[in-house]
């Protein structure tokens, strides 16, 4: 295991996010959910409304395909814009954009927002709980192989060409002793600047299964999550990474 002790004084992380999927209380519209912003006004002064698309395709001799939207929620972001959270009818989402500060200061002020969503929205029952983690490592060129910088990585079949311009890898792993998993969804992005190459580092850790009811274990779950994420972030870099985010 590295040497290295995060938090990195230059972390990758290009967003960070606790989201909460819940069932509402039946007398809950969507248009009650825009009080979450009552008295957080000049702390998140913007509000835009969540759709969500559905499309239908009714089969038969003359096909018909149908797309609607349908209002779901509430987006509020903050004077800056780095601090985003969602009110939705199938749930709550705190994000936290570039620079990432700490946990310390993220995970309070989301908890804080949950609480106020939660006392409007009246969840009668919590589907699923998440940490993700949005990472962008550059990688400065030349450099050899993508495994002296990620231990994750694809593998190319030595018959084939060894030159990758882009390639896209998502991996779903359980994670037996949280009851839950970790999906790790890697690719190649447009870099930074020219003398780099860049690639996103996605790892979503979450629970669906025997999940709490009580505000203290919830957050003892997200605390749990948030470890577990730390774990798979550090599994899939090496020490050549860390040095770049010293």
């Amino acid at each position: 295991m590295s040497s290295f002790k995060t938090p990195y004084p230059n972390a990758p992380i290009t967003e960070a996010v606790i989201d909460l999927r819940v069932e509402v209380s039946p007398e809950v519209s969507v248009v009650d959910l825009a009080k979450v912003q009552k008295g957080e006004e000049s702390s998140y002064p913007t509000v835009e409304i969540v759709n969500e698309g559905e499309f239908k395709l009714v089969l038969g001799p003359q096909a018909v395909a149908n797309t609607s939207t349908q209002h779901v929620g509430f987006l509020f972001r903050s004077g800056d814009g780095k601090h985003i959270h969602q009110a939705r009818m199938n749930g709550f989402t705190m994000s936290r954009l570039a620079p990432y500060p700490r946990w310390e200061d993220f995970c309070p002020e989301a908890r804080r927002l949950w609480g106020i969503y939660r006392s409007v929205a009246k969840p009668s029952k919590i589907t699923r709980v998440a940490v993700r983690y949005v990472n962008r490592i550059d990688i400065p060129v030349p450099f050899n192989d993508f495994e002296q910088y990620l231990r994750t990585v694809p593998v190319v079949s030595p018959d084939l060409p060894q030159g990758l311009s882009g390639y896209f890898m998502r991996l779903v792993m359980p994670l037996e002793d949280l009851f839950g998993s970790a999906i790790v969804t890697e690719t190649l992005v447009e870099p930074a600047s020219p003398n780099v190459v860049s690639i996103v580092l996605d790892i979503d850790v979450f629970r669906t299964y025997e999940l709490p009811s009580t505000e203290n274990e919830i957050w003892a779950l997200i605390e749990q999550l948030r470890d577990a994420k730390n774990k798979v972030f550090e599994g899939c870099i090496t020490d050549e990474a860390r040095k770049l985010f010293q």
